[in-house]
């Protein structure tokens, strides 16, 4: 059975088709679930992010598979197939593990060598484990992936600088208006992303005062407590964006949170010498595209994201031949761990065969041999060893040589037949 990969992402297709595919956090346990029922896959891990949504499947078909997930994502983003196929990307096997070693190495993301999608690679395996959706084959090749991606970071320059959303949103915003420097901040999101903001600005910036606002309460206060900063009732918006001069919004709801008509009176209400910036970093866009036509107001999303994280990247554009080369050696180690793996079942059927005739033989001459005396007995026992040793040497070395390949498979079924160890495999 071969692992899979199907999916899209920024590179791929616009960012309106991205966000009808993205799978909010709330929604992922039943959606994997759907996907891993699909009748051609045994397992499957669902990647969901800002800038990417990908079924890693492993698959009793590949073409079977390849229907299964494509018409989970039309049922995903209610569209149809025609309307995403060809921006669909599909690899397998070793290209799979070589795409997602990729992934959490920072190569495929739009912040070059961004530190978060490793914590997404881990959280999404993580989930698919509690869900019963992933198995041996993709809890190895996650494993070894995030191993590639820590590796990476550890033993090149790939997670200098600017490496993460949160801090290029930040950097976006600075740039925007000069400084942030005594600027009302709106923070609405306290998940992982605004986390990351708000630790940002804290960092690095000197906000007049920043302001957390979060669907649950808690969160809001306790991320707003350890900042010195302020939480803000999600229904208290309104009065919040009259004071604020920018707003980051990274919520993982599929509803928007700022309305243009919600927020033409409140735009109305600021001082003309004050614009608003907003920087909508959900996925889905947490802002209506109508507020882009409100005077005073300049909304920035993931698309002018992309573009502002290509200036600047010379430094960690050096990195990426190291990269590469490191994520081609983890692949290579990986392909050679799981041939090993599936020749292994053969190799010990085969042994373990050996050994029952070997010890058959020295039972039925077992009163031949009685008065031997203990140094000659284990010379008989070392000899009769030996002899199955030698004789399964070669088979067990041509048959882990040829592992992955059309010849192994042919191999290991002429040795299960030879040998009668099929159905003891």
């Amino acid at each position: 059975m071969s692992v899979v990969v199907v999916g899209l992402n920024h590179r791929t297709v616009p960012l309106e088709l991205l966000e009808r595919m993205a799978v909010p956090a709330d929604r992922l346990p039943k959606a994997l679930g759907d996907l891993a029922a699909r009748p051609f896959l045994t397992e499957a891990v669902l990647l969901s992010t800002c800038h990417r949504t990908e079924a890693y499947v492993v698959a009793e078909r590949f073409h079977g598979a390849v229907q299964d997930v494509r018409h989970f994502l039309s049922e995903l983003a209610y569209a149809a197939p025609e309307e995403f196929s060809d921006h669909l990307y599909t690899y397998y096997d070793e290209a799979a593990a070589a795409h997602l070693f990729g992934v959490a190495a920072g190569l495929d993301s739009v912040v070059l060598g961004e530190s978060q999608v490793l914590g997404q690679v881990r959280d999404a395996w993580q989930l698919a484990q509690q869900e019963g959706a992933s198995g041996p084959q993709l809890a190895a090749l996650f494993r070894h992936a995030l191993e590639a991606g820590k590796r990476a970071r550890a033993e090149t320059g790939i997670g200098r600088g600017v490496t993460s959303l949160s801090q290029a949103a930040v950097s976006m915003a600075r740039q925007r208006l000069g400084t942030l420097s005594g600027r009302t901040i709106l923070v609405i999101g306290a998940g992982k992303m605004g986390e990351g903001m708000v630790a940002d600005l804290a960092e690095a910036e000197r906000p007049a005062d920043v302001l957390i606002a979060n669907r649950t309460w808690e969160r809001a206060t306790t991320l707003a407590a350890r900042i010195g900063g302020r939480a803000v009732q999600m229904d208290g918006l309104a009065a919040a964006l009259v004071e604020a001069d920018v707003v980051f919004t990274s919520t993982s709801g599929t509803e928007e949170v700022i309305e243009r008509d919600a927020l033409a009176p409140v735009a109305a209400r600021r001082p003309a010498a004050k614009p608003l910036l907003v920087v909508d970093l959900g996925m889905p866009r947490n802002v209506d595209p109508g507020v882009r036509e409100l005077a005073g107001v300049t909304v920035l999303d993931l698309a002018d994201l992309r573009g502002f994280v290509q200036v600047g990247l010379d430094q960690r554009r050096k990195e990426v031949t190291p990269v590469r080369q490191l994520v081609a050696a983890e692949v290579a180690r990986y392909v050679d761990a799981t041939t090993a793996r599936g020749m292994a079942p053969t190799v010990a059927a085969l042994h373990e065969k050996g050994e029952q005739v070997r010890q058959a033989e020295l039972e039925r001459f077992r009163a031949r041999l009685c008065g031997l005396d203990a140094r000659q007995q284990a010379a008989v026992e070392a000899l009769t060893k030996g002899i199955v040793a030698k004789l399964l040497h070669d088979p067990t070395v041509r048959l882990k040589d040829s592992a992955a390949s059309a010849r192994g498979e042919r191999l290991s079924t002429a040795l299960q037949e030879l040998f009668g160890i099929a159905e003891e495999q």
